[in-house]
């Protein structure tokens, strides 16, 4: 009688791994799926089929700011005054560009939605960008001036400084709606 009920135990025990394991394989799946929502959710695709060069930029907390094309023409649509970034993922001069200038994003009070051309290539000839990354302020839906190209690189002529960054959104915020909330 005793071996039935060890046997009855062991089964018993056997069982009730068996479901704490199941249910802890059930719970990393929809932290999985939460993670893959994110990623669609920021670019409206699924990240297999983004270009690789996008997939590294996903955690990077300096290209979250991302808007899609609907947006950006809504935005533009509806009269709005902002600032917008554009850029390509798999572009040098932006990968350089970016994490010194999102700080200074934070630091001025500004929102800047972050528009990359590499998944969204339409934005090439919808809104007139030759290089990248391409800095645009619309005021009231009507581009008003740019910024076409990244920082300098040491010893090089070409490109701004993050001075000339900060003149320019300080030359707008205060007569747009782009200050961050």
């Amino acid at each position: 009688m005793k071996s039935k009920k060890k046997k009855s135990a062991s089964i018993l025990i056997f069982l009730g791994i068996f479901v704490v394991l199941i249910a802890a394989l059930v719970v990393v799946n929809q932290q999985s799926k939460k993670q893959m929502d994110a990623v669609e959710n920021a670019y409206g695709i699924a990240a297999s089929k983004l270009n690789p060069a996008t997939r590294e930029l996903l955690d990077d907390p300096n290209y979250q700011q991302i808007i899609l094309p609907d947006d950006l023409k809504s935005k533009i649509d509806n009269k709005e005054s902002f600032f917008v970034y554009f850029f390509a993922s798999d572009c040098s001069h932006c990968r350089a560009t970016t994490p010194q200038l999102m700080p200074l994003v934070d630091e001025v009070g500004i929102e800047l939605p972050q528009f990359n051309l590499r998944e969204f290539d339409s934005g090439w000839t919808d809104y007139n960008i030759e290089f990248t990354p391409t800095l645009v302020y619309y005021q009231d839906g009507v581009e008003k001036d740019r910024m076409v190209g990244g920082l300098q690189e040491n010893g090089s002529e070409n490109g701004y400084t993050l001075d000339d960054y900060r003149q320019f959104f300080d030359k707008y915020k205060g007569s747009s709606a782009a200050s961050a909330s």
